[in-house]
């Protein structure tokens, strides 16, 4: 699908048709679609096709007067089988020309979709850097934002933490350090781009705009500072759930074998008094019975006071 938005009069305004100054935003292209952004816009090719890779990773290239500038994007969406929500990475291209600016993505992107609806302030579709740069904070906000969701999740099921661990948080777990290690990865990528997008060779960078930019390159750092300290502190607690699962199992085992000697003890003596020999003491029924109490609670008493 192919949208067209220009900024008129501070409002970002739905369009029929493209304009000069005009946010081109194409998201689930058909093929129609690809074949007008390469033929009607003269888009290249191979930009075109990297923007909808979901493996593509994050870089910026110039070439024949276009930018494209390529950003790993974070994304959640919920799991009804686990009640979990899935945190990864999406791919989104922007495609700078002379004239329009392009984002492009195999599916329809949550940091865009505030943008398209107009609740975002401040853009203006005919400033093409201010507003590619005014993207890339979105972009570093939607990371910190899932950041802390991560962190408020793995803190709560840290206070559900008792006993033994169950299968469901154990899986949880796993999801969050999956999630992390994808945020980690992506966020090291889009700061090698957001560096050499800071140096100005490929996208021209006006001198009113040199504080945002400076904005956006700090953001994606403690993005990914973040995404540093919460991976240690999920690694740290998975091990410490580990030691948790093996203390209670060791409890577990105990008990078993408590139960197991202690249960042993009627079925020694019995055995003796159910053997075909003469000259046992006592040969009735209650003695064996009364040993057999008195043995079981003597280790008893030494087993669990040596526990």
């Amino acid at each position: 699908m192919i949208h067209y938005f220009k900024t008129i009069d501070g409002k970002l305004t739905p369009l029929q048709m493209a304009e000069p100054g005009c946010w081109i935003s194409v998201y689930e292209p058909s093929s129609a679609d690809i074949r007008t952004l390469t033929d009607v816009f003269g888009l290249d090719h191979g930009f075109v096709r990297s923007c909808l890779d979901e493996e593509e990773s994050s870089r910026v290239e110039r070439e024949d007067g276009q930018t494209l500038i390529i950003v790993d994007t974070a994304v959640a969406e919920p799991q009804p089988q686990s009640d979990t929500m899935q945190y990864y990475t999406l791919p989104l291209g922007i495609i700078n020309t002379s004239d329009y600016v392009f984002t492009i993505s195999l599916r329809r992107n949550p940091v865009m979709i505030p943008v398209a609806e107009g609740t975002v302030s401040g853009l203006h579709t005919q400033l093409k850097t201010r507003f590619i740069l005014q993207i890339l904070m979105r972009i570093s906000a939607g990371f910190v934002s899932y950041l802390k969701q991560i962190d408020k999740t793995s803190n709560h099921m840290e206070r559900q933490l008792s006993g033994a661990m169950k299968n469901h948080e154990i899986v949880q777990l796993m999801a969050l350090e999956k999630s992390l290690v994808y945020f980690t990865t992506s966020l090291k990528s889009n700061l090698i781009t957001i560096e050499k997008i800071q140096r100005g060779r490929v996208v021209k960078l006006y001198e009113e705009d040199q504080d945002l930019m400076d904005d956006v390159a700090i953001e994606f750092r403690q993005a990914a500072e973040m995404a540093n300290i919460y991976t240690k502190i999920l690694s740290a607690m998975m091990d410490a759930f580990s030691y948790v699962i093996a203390n209670n199992q060791n409890s577990v085992m105990w008990r078993l074998t408590f139960i197991t000697v202690i249960i042993e003890i009627p079925n020694i003596i019995y055995g003796f008094y159910g053997m075909n020999t003469y000259d046992l003491p006592f040969p009735y029924t209650w003695f064996p019975l009364l040993i057999s109490l008195l043995a079981m609670a003597i280790v008893a008493i030494v087993l669990w006071r040596q526990r």
